[in-house]
């Protein structure tokens, strides 16, 4: 029962955090926001006994990208410019997204259900091809580094390539400041 309102205290502070991120004006109080969305994150997925997936959150979404984006800020402006179109566009696209989400759903089975076709299928056979398969007596090591190899390894070259990307973009970004800084001069 704890845990139930451990996770809707989470969600609340997440949903409050997301509402403050879309009012703020100023980049870097949005970047902060969503650094502590992240982490907010980070701690339901762990609510949720998925630390692996919190890890990868807390690292990515609430370090490097938070770093990333305080390097950009540095390069360009401080506050958001504000657009003078309003388009509807956006908020349907959203709806018409989350519909389908929710849609999607509806058939999945309850959490934490050992009926689940993942708990009657797929669980045994990790649990007891772990050891005979790839001789590792941690399953989750198993499943990480061997039977999601390709999947762990393309989840690094994506994060690894982005990384590359943004830095591209940031030299860029400051070498072009600098000349214009020189022209002013």
């Amino acid at each position: 029962m704890i845990e139930t309102f451990i996770e809707i205290g989470l969600f609340a502070m997440l949903v409050f955090t997301a509402f403050a991120i879309v009012k703020t004006d100023r980049l870097f109080a949005v970047v902060m926001l969503s650094g502590v969305f992240s982490l907010l994150s980070a701690l339901l997925f762990v609510a949720l006994d998925a630390v692996d997936v919190a890890f990868t959150e807390a690292a990515v979404g609430a370090g490097i990208s938070t770093v990333l984006m305080l390097g950009t800020i540095a390069l360009t402006s401080r506050t958001e410019k504000k657009s003078s179109i309003s388009s509807p566009l956006p908020f349907i696209v959203v709806l018409i997204t989350g519909a389908a989400l929710v849609y999607g759903t509806i058939d999945m089975p309850n959490f934490g259900d050992p009926m689940a076709p993942a708990q009657q299928h797929l669980a045994p056979e990790f649990l007891q091809g772990s050891l005979e398969d790839v001789e590792i007596a941690n399953v989750v090591t198993t499943i990480l580094a061997s039977y999601r190899g390709y999947d762990t390894l393309g989840e690094t070259a994506v994060v690894f390539t982005a990384g590359i990307g943004v830095l591209l973009l940031l030299s860029g970004l400051g070498r072009r400041r600098k000349d214009e800084d020189e022209e002013d001069a």
